[in-house]
């Protein structure tokens, strides 16, 4: 397997003697199957694949299709994992195993050891190896020393031996009369207590073998040896030479290539609910009442679903099951839910409240099915507003957020979705007030009231006398239809320049006939 401890944390570790290391899998591709050919220290490839397996069951890993266990003699790990199909991103999928199985484990490492002190502490990995430096300077001396003990106790035995042979008769002579031969033979030849005994210890015949010539050779190989034994015991440089060379050796002789590589890796990530959950096109729709469900398919009719009695068909949002759905309150309160928790179209759904926690008198107004990085326009009909990300419309919890403050009076309107092109923003009030100024005069909120977009008097917008009834995002040189009942207006860019202004003016007059505009429609679409 791979170690992917990050250099930082293995310099850590390195540096205090605490820390983990991270193992994980290794795999390859063949044939468009995920091959797995090593596994982490102790991990199980039978529990992996329980592990694997149980997801499956649990309808968490839809991505994958089948999984074998192909080892074998030859192979002592080969787990192979099969994809659904050849659109499954490999990586991501990999990355989600490592996170949540056996494929990737962490080991604790406490370099806690018994120093040549013979007391316990936890060292770094440069006190152990320079602790480890002196153990083995001192063995290694202690070898040698033993060495030329032995060498200079032999030396000392041959040259006793040697005399002994010089005159091997006198010596047989004592041996054989004399009841004390070892003390006469002590005396006689100067000789040592050790030397005397190991010659009483040959056999006669034996040394009647022996040649003076194998005797003083190997006394010059043993004074050889014991020069060079001293030559070592007598210098640190050359004892840190044999040190080196030894090390050497022995890792010529006995290391082989490492088994486990230090690989750098991205840290696993495990997959959300959201992102294993299949992307299927869905259309969310949502009743008057407050009921809501989801159909497969963008291709619905969505007016000719049943209702309950008394109740009728509000808004819709296309999208993708794994988006959320994104509910905008008439308290100007945003709510979300998984688009793929949400009850079939084939029944008449579930209530919002059973789901959500809305205050009293709440209910849901407008309908969202958005993707991360889209911006949307949020705004009342008293002529205030501000543009957010599509992020900051979520909430994770049943309690939902406050998104858009509104003025005594004032009520939500459907959020605009601005697009990536220079736009302008259209206001047309129910008094027949248009007022075109550019998006970017707008400020970025997460939340609140806004900027003032058209300049409407708060007590009249109290009253309900005088409101912001349309407001469209206007891509830059496309032309624009307005009608009012069977009546229509088509400005052009050009047309459009007499209506504009700075931001939160007044806005000039439409056209007598014209001025209850009741829909706005944009040149290729609304």
């Amino acid at each position: 397997a791979e170690i992917i401890t990050p250099r930082a944390d293995i310099r850590k570790l390195y540096q205090s003697g605490k820390g983990s290391i991270r193992m994980r899998a290794v795999y390859q591709l063949e044939e468009g199957e995920i091959v797995i050919t090593a596994l982490p220290h102790q991990a199980s490839g039978g529990r992996i694949l329980e592990q694997i397996a149980g997801q499956m069951q649990a309808k968490k890993l839809p991505m994958v299709a089948d999984l074998r266990d192909e080892s074998d003699h030859e192979n002592p790990t080969r787990l192979v994992v099969v994809p659904r199909s050849n659109r499954v991103d490999i990586e991501q999928l990999m990355q989600h195993l490592f996170a949540s199985t056996d494929l990737e484990k962490s080991y604790r490492v406490n370099l806690n050891i018994l120093g040549l002190d013979n007391r316990p502490q936890v060292k770094d990995l440069r006190a152990l190896l320079a602790e480890w430096l002196v153990f083995r300077r001192e063995t290694v001396r202690r070898r040698l020393q033993y060495r030329l003990d032995r060498v200079e106790r032999r030396l000392h035995l041959l040259e006793g031996l040697l005399t002994a042979f010089l005159n091997l008769d006198e010596v047989i002579h004592i041996i054989r009369t004399e009841e004390e031969p070892k003390a006469v033979l002590m005396a006689r030849f100067g000789l040592s207590e050790v030397q005397a005994d190991y010659i009483l210890d040959t056999k006669l015949r034996q040394l009647a073998r022996l040649e003076e010539m194998k005797i003083r050779g190997e006394q010059d190989a043993l004074a050889k040896e014991r020069g060079q034994l001293q030559l070592l015991l007598g210098s640190e440089r050359r004892m840190t030479s044999l040190l080196k060379k030894e090390l050497l050796a022995d890792a010529e002789k006995y290391g082989d290539a490492r088994r486990s590589p230090l690989v750098e890796r991205g840290e696993a990530r495990a997959l959300t609910e959201k992102e294993l959950t299949p992307s299927e096109p869905v259309t969310v729709v949502l009743s008057e009442m407050g009921w809501v469900r989801a159909a497969k398919g963008h291709d619905i009719d969505v007016a000719g679903l049943s209702y309950k009695a008394g109740d009728h068909f509000l808004a819709a949002a296309i999208g993708r099951s794994n988006q959320q759905a994104v509910f905008v309150t008439n308290q100007g309160r945003t709510y979300a839910l998984e688009a793929h928790s949400l009850p079939s179209a084939r029944s008449q759904g579930e209530p919002l409240s059973g789901r959500l926690s809305l205050n009293a008198g709440e209910q849901a107004r407008f309908l969202l099915l958005g993707q991360e990085g889209e911006r949307y326009l949020v705004h009342s009909d008293a002529g205030y507003g501000f543009i957010c990300d599509y992020a900051d419309l979520l909430s994770k919890n049943k309690n939902g957020k406050a998104l858009l403050t509104l003025p005594p009076g004032a009520q939500v309107m459907a959020p605009q979705r601005i697009g990536n092109q220079a736009s302008s923003c259209l206001v047309i009030s129910n008094e027949g007030r248009m007022l075109v100024f550019p998006l970017t005069e707008l400020p970025q909120l997460s939340k609140g009231k806004g900027n003032k977009l058209i300049a409407i008097p708060a007590s009249r917008v109290a009253s309900r006398e005088e409101f912001v009834s349309l407001v469209a995002i206007v891509p830059d040189r496309r032309p624009v239809t307005l009608f009012a009942g069977k009546r229509k207006l088509t400005l052009k860019p050009a047309d459009l320049d007499l209506y504009r202004g700075e931001r939160g003016r007044r806005g000039a007059k439409l056209p007598r006939g014209l001025q209850r505009v009741d829909r706005i429609e944009l040149e290729g679409g609304h």
